[in-house]
């Protein structure tokens, strides 16, 4: 894992913990608000300082799909949503990948539930970091099991 997608778990584990009230409280608040909230909270600022990020919609999207996320797990959400018996059905998981860069947090929140809210909280927070035709591209392989070409999986972020 990618030092950025460490850097997130790190995050997601001290800012949203779900023991403690405090970290529920900011889970709400960043589920619920509209970008200037999300923007206002503290927290928020530190992750986008730790990770150098100067994009605010897409920090905005970044934080409010964590804040979705209740349990860290060691499977990529593309591959829970997928397999043998998906828990998301393909036309939905097409229209998720086709979604624009403004409706992909809307519909990964839509479809956390249908995995328990559980997922590789580093892995999801460095492909939303870097949200692109090569993580889309991945996203369908892991859906459908596959292993993807090397071109896609030695992807290279920087």
């Amino acid at each position: 894992m990618s030092d950025h997608g460490q850097k997130i778990r790190a995050w997601w584990r001290r800012s949203l913990d779900r023991e403690t009230a405090r970290g529920r409280a900011l889970a709400a608040k960043l589920r619920r608000g509209d970008g200037v909230s999300v923007l206002c909270e503290p927290e928020v600022h530190a992750l986008a300082q730790e990770l150098e990020i100067r994009d605010a919609e897409r920090l905005v999207r970044l934080v409010q799909v964590l804040a979705e996320v209740r349990n860290d797990d060691s499977v990529a959400l593309a591959k829970a949503l997928g397999g043998n018996d998906p828990a998301l059905s393909h036309l939905r998981f097409q229209k998720l990948m086709r979604a624009s860069n403004d409706e992909i947090a809307t519909g990964l929140r839509r479809a956390l539930p249908l995995v328990g809210y559980r997922c590789n909280v580093a892995a999801l927070g460095q492909d939303l970091l870097f949200w692109g035709e090569k993580t889309r591209t991945r996203w369908c392989f892991d859906y459908f099991g596959a292993e993807a070409p090397r071109s896609i999986s030695e992807e290279t972020i920087e």
